[in-house]
């Protein structure tokens, strides 16, 4: 398991609440609104795609819009679909699968670092991740 995100599984949750908040987007409008380029908004709205997520239009009046509500889909998923499997099978120590008849010093350790780390990511749904997004509004000052 990796301890880090991608830029991609970065822009793929955030693509999915942009399209959330603001509809149907072209391509250079989503990477303007990531900051990032048109080039790569295939790479990052592909997976989204794919997973059915995202919806694809073609043509001159298309562009990419949300194909389901935030609070059906987690980050954990998200970040998958953008970067694949989080748990390779492999040992974070020893280059050989992870093996618990022949653990490394960290394998209990790391296990249970892991289960909490994919727990969170699975309870934390992106309508989580638009909430914390929204601008808290103004108090007026009397």
């Amino acid at each position: 398991m990796r301890l880090e995100l991608t830029r991609r599984a970065d822009l793929a949750a955030r693509t999915m609440v942009l399209l959330a908040e603001r509809g149907r987007l072209k391509a250079s409008e989503l990477a303007e609104a990531l900051d990032t380029t048109a080039g790569f908004v295939p790479q990052v709205v592909g997976p989204l795609t794919k997973a059915g997520w995202v919806r694809s239009d073609p043509g001159p009046t298309g562009g990419y819009a949300l194909n389901v509500e935030l609070d059906l889909v987690t980050l954990l998923e998200v970040i998958e679909a953008a970067d694949g499997p989080t748990d390779s099978g492999r040992c974070v120590v020893l280059d050989r699968p992870c093996d618990v008849s022949e653990p490394c010093s960290v394998h209990f350790a790391w296990t249970e670092a892991r289960r909490v780390l994919t727990g969170i990511l699975t309870d934390t749904r992106l309508s989580d991740l638009a909430a914390v997004a929204q601008p808290t509004p103004a108090i007026p000052i009397s």
